[in-house]
């Protein structure tokens, strides 16, 4: 009897190991964080996901999500620009419906038509397309963006609509694309290897008749390794109604997440990562 019991224990890590909702992120996918160092807990909704985003077979970022409020918390991937097209087609996790579903992102049409999914069953897990058309004054805002990554698959992996929020259409066409695409390339002048991370708090507000929640704010922090002993780190924090960006030391976004969570201190980066 216990050998059965210690097989099944070993056939379920097995199986974990392979899905794309994971226990942790560090036993699955730890290469997206510096040092292999998630935030700490003080970020986690009641209902988590940790989703290692997996696209064709291979890992591309990980996302903390809030199965609540059908939004993610934040998104953790590595810097590594390039160009090249903007994908068009939107992903789904079936994951998040369950363990028997397909372990890889795929289009809410191949569900429903191949997979014996209904649309209710998906929308009970996630947010669905339905939910983002007819925004007024929103957009479908990545929190990973496309444009960070230097492939047709890893840009097309950010498409996926747990890696995106309800987000201002003047703020995400604005100041904060200017941060993506260009204060990131300044700030990451000599860098080897930067990690982001970038989050969203969650506000109280909702679109898609109180499904999906509208981020009272959405930021975004990076940390730096110029080599094994130099390292350097930046952060900016933007409220979500305003089409401006405010530039942060990393420890000064985390005390100002602290007191917007109103919970434990906010570590977003192993302590080697410069607070200053």
């Amino acid at each position: 009897m216990l050998l059965l019991l210690l097989l099944q224990v070993s056939a379920s890590c097995l199986w974990l190991g392979r899905s794309e909702v994971v226990t942790s992120f560090e036993s699955s996918c730890p290469q997206f964080f510096f040092r292999e160092t998630p935030p700490n807990e003080a970020l986690e909704p009641e209902s988590p996901a940790w989703i290692c985003q997996r696209y064709k077979n291979q890992y591309y970022f990980a996302t903390l999500y809030d199965r609540s409020r059908r939004i993610p918390v934040y998104s953790a991937y590595l810097y590594q620009p390039a160009p090249g097209s903007r994908p068009k087609t939107w992903l789904v996790e079936p994951q998040l419906m369950g363990p028997t579903y397909p372990k890889t992102m795929e289009r809410e049409r191949t569900l429903l038509n191949y997979f014996n999914v209904s649309l209710e069953q998906l929308s009970k897990s996630q947010a669905i397309l339905q939910d983002y058309k007819n925004l007024t004054g929103l957009n479908r805002g990545h929190l990973n963006p496309s444009s960070h990554h230097p492939d047709s698959s890893s840009r097309t992996a950010t498409f996926t609509l747990t890696n995106i929020v309800p987000q201002d259409e003047k703020l995400n066409g604005g100041a904060w694309k200017n941060y993506e695409q260009q204060m990131m390339i300044t700030r990451t002048q000599g860098c080897n290897t930067t990690y982001v991370v970038v989050g969203a708090v969650p506000g109280n507000n909702y679109i898609a008749k109180g499904r999906v929640n509208k981020p009272s704010y959405i930021w975004s922090s990076a940390c730096c390794e110029v080599d094994t002993n130099h390292r350097k780190a930046w952060a900016i924090i933007a409220e979500n109604d305003k089409n401006e960006v405010q530039l942060l030391t990393l420890g000064e976004l985390e005390d100002v997440l602290t007191q917007l969570y109103r919970r434990d201190q906010v570590s977003l980066f192993d302590s080697d990562c410069p607070r200053e």
